[in-house]
């Protein structure tokens, strides 16, 4: 079933911004190396950016910085939300070069198409609950509804922590999940008894009963009559909220003491025999409430109770595979993803919820994603390399940092790049050849966060370098085709 969105909510902030973008028919990448005519050549790039309401308003955002420093935009409206920077060519939102050209004119991939797009995320709150289609659901869902699923791409997706990021992801284990229904009554008012008993008899060995279990909570909670779920998730958080103040000591001291959580079903009593409440159940309570304020009456508010709520610092990953729900809630992360724009929304939104397909689409899998933190894949004299893998060919990423004082060779590569600065100040220029011959074009870029150049596939080879003077490291990522799967990562060429 579909939900439209409001009208004013489109009316006040589009969907997609006015800033650099161009819609067009969009056919699908596939990844092919670049002839020998266009190897050894770097194009300073323009991002998209994209104003969307759960952006990082003003100049806080890192989105609006990176856009104003690329030129994408002419100044920061400080009452604007800030929420996505695009470079790659997917036709929602192309990347552009200095000339006004679009990035896939010079990308010497079929129909001029990157496998992958990387993104900036300032997520000032919650974004949609979602999930993206595998290959097959999305040609579906494309063909069916062109004006909604832009595309007929999947859309496997990585994120990078750029600050400590908050994010659901992945359903819950059914035995927290169970514990959530015991807890709290209104959120077992909003699930079936049939799912309820599917739960509570699942055993923790049978994962097909686990799994079928999963499916009927969650599609039962979404099916729940909307006056009854409002209903529960107002009751829910005001004893939240009566909970938390009471948490407080009179005497005004801040620290909290946790309160005890009956075992009866659907109860939210607590005596002295019970064991204390666990932090991640308090971590949930807490979501709850701020996620109802930023979308008062969503009953997605809710989700907490059976996602899995993160907190990753900086410079940690994770992967999110299709058909997989999630949300990010807040931070500023680099992001990677096969080159596709399909969301299939359910909640946390004003805009168009596909609940149907949603149910029908999720792999029903538990726990939450691996939290990783790149495999370190150089290491020289101020300056080393990290490499971001996901299981998936069309993308992974590289974060290179460089000291003051100290220069890093790019090697060649045989597939075509996006080379982003994300912090610090520094240079580029073509590196000689190995036969020790100066290159024709010297490519000297200033680097600053925000700058991005697109690298051809073949010779080229840059050394980035930063002053001795400068008043820290240069860190630069690079996304591309996912070459360490194919065993041709930076370690592989090391250990060879």
């Amino acid at each position: 079933m579909f939900f439209a969105a409001g009208a004013n909510e489109e009316r006040t902030l589009p969907d997609e911004s006015p800033i650099n973008s161009t819609p067009k028919a969009y056919e699908g990448p596939a990844p092919e190396q670049e002839p020998k005519a266009r190897q050894g050549r770097v194009y300073r790039l323009q991002p998209a950016v994209k104003q969307y309401a759960w952006g990082i308003r003003g100049s806080d955002s890192r989105v609006a910085r990176f856009g104003l420093e690329a030129g994408a935009i002419r100044a920061i409206d400080q009452s604007a939300p800030y929420a996505e920077i695009w470079l790659g060519t997917h036709p929602s939102g192309p990347s552009l070069l200095d000339d006004g050209t679009e990035l896939s004119k010079v990308v010497a991939c079929p129909r001029g198409q990157l496998p992958w797009l990387l993104k900036v995320l300032s997520a000032g709150k919650a974004l949609s609950i979602q999930a993206h289609p595998d290959k097959k659901l999305a040609e579906k869902l494309h063909s069916m509804h062109p004006e909604i699923y832009k595309d007929d791409n999947h859309k496997p997706e990585m994120a990078i922590a750029l600050t400590p990021f908050e994010a659901m992801c992945g359903f819950r284990r059914l035995s927290e999940i169970a514990v959530h229904l015991r807890k709290h009554r209104e959120f077992a008012a909003c699930i079936s008894t049939e799912a309820q008993l599917a739960v509570f008899m699942a055993g923790t060995q049978d994962a097909a009963a686990q799994r079928a279990a999963l499916h009927k909570v969650f599609e039962s909670f979404m099916a729940c009559d909307l006056e009854v779920a409002s209903t529960q998730l107002r009751a829910i958080v005001a004893r939240l909220r009566r909970e938390q103040r009471a948490q407080f000591r009179p005497s005004g001291a801040q620290h909290i003491n946790p309160p005890q959580s009956s075992g009866a079903p659907g109860s939210n009593l607590g005596n002295g025999d019970d064991p204390p409440e666990s932090a991640w159940e308090r971590k949930a309570a807490r979501a709850i409430l701020r996620l109802e304020e930023q979308f008062p009456g969503d009953v997605g508010a809710m989700a907490p109770l059976f996602l899995n709520y993160l907190l990753i610092a900086p410079g940690e990953s994770f992967f999110m595979a299709a058909n997989e729900p999630h949300a990010y809630v807040a931070g500023e992360i680099l992001e990677c993803m096969a080159c596709s724009d399909n969301v299939v929304r359910a909640g946390l939104t004003p805009k168009l919820k596909d609940v149907d397909n949603l149910v029908e689409m999720l792999t029903y899998s538990m726990g939450g994603p691996d939290i990783e933190f790149g495999r370190l894949v150089h290491q020289g004299a101020g300056t080393r390399t990290l490499c971001y893998t996901p299981p998936v060919p069309e993308f992974e990423v590289l974060i290179t940092t460089v000291e003051p004082g100290a220069t890093y060779d790019i090697a060649p590569c045989k597939v075509p790049s996006i080379l982003l600065c994300v912090e610090g100040i520094g240079q580029t220029c073509s590196a000689p050849g190995p036969d020790g011959v100066e290159p024709q074009r010297k490519h000297k870029y200033d680097l600053a966060p925000g700058r991005s150049l697109y690298v051809t596939a073949g010779t080229i080879a840059l050394t980035l370098s930063v002053a001795e003077g400068s008043k820290g490291p240069l860190k630069v990522a690079r996304a591309r085709q996912n070459l360490s799967m194919l065993g041709e990562g930076e370690d592989a060429e090391a250990q060879a």
